[in-house]
């Protein structure tokens, strides 16, 4: 398996998520001291001229790293993981996707978390620039602003099962 293909998730000395970085990444914090191997991939190893060693699936890092609150930016891309890729008033996935304001910005809607949402393209044009009261539409789920975790889950779905108990799915 290729370094640069084998994610690897980053604990703070704390335990808590920080990252997820490439193996190769991985292998040079541990080497360097700044990290310890918390799992392991079970079958695959690094090999040296003198030595193997299992590759590593999840690190802590020895040094506790302050961070200030972390929330996730808001773009497209955040949007659509926390959305599942999936329209949210009729759940599908195999349309392209739109954002769509659940309240329209021609009514003082704004771009929050709260107020945007993933919508197909057939959806969100029945919607148009009307309320979801208005339109006789519903949600699958409400919006939220989410953590970062959510979206690591989101984004390295199906989650390795060492990272499961870090990441809160255990």
């Amino acid at each position: 398996m290729p370094l640069r293909k084998s994610k690897v998730l980053v604990l703070n000395a704390s335990y808590e998520p920080l990252s997820i970085c490439d193996a190769k990444n991985a292998i040079l914090l541990l080497f360097g001291g700044k990290a310890v191997s918390v799992a392991n991939h079970p079958e695959h190893l690094i090999r040296t001229i003198s030595s193997t060693y299992p590759l590593p699936s999840v690190v802590r890092l020895t040094v506790f790293v302050h961070l200030r609150y972390r929330t996730a930016a808001l773009n497209r891309k955040n949007l659509l993981r926390r959305d599942g890729f999936r329209c949210q008033y009729c759940g599908r996935k195999d349309e392209p996707l739109t954002i769509d304001h659940m309240i329209p910005r021609s009514r003082g809607g704004e771009d929050t978390w709260e107020n945007l949402i993933t919508a197909c393209r057939p959806c969100n044009s029945f919607k148009g620039d009307r309320t979801l009261q208005e339109a006789g539409m519903t949600l699958l789920q409400k919006p939220t602003r989410p953590s970062h975790i959510t979206l690591i889950r989101e984004l390295y779905a199906p989650v390795l099962e060492a990272w499961k108990p870090y990441l809160f799915m255990s």
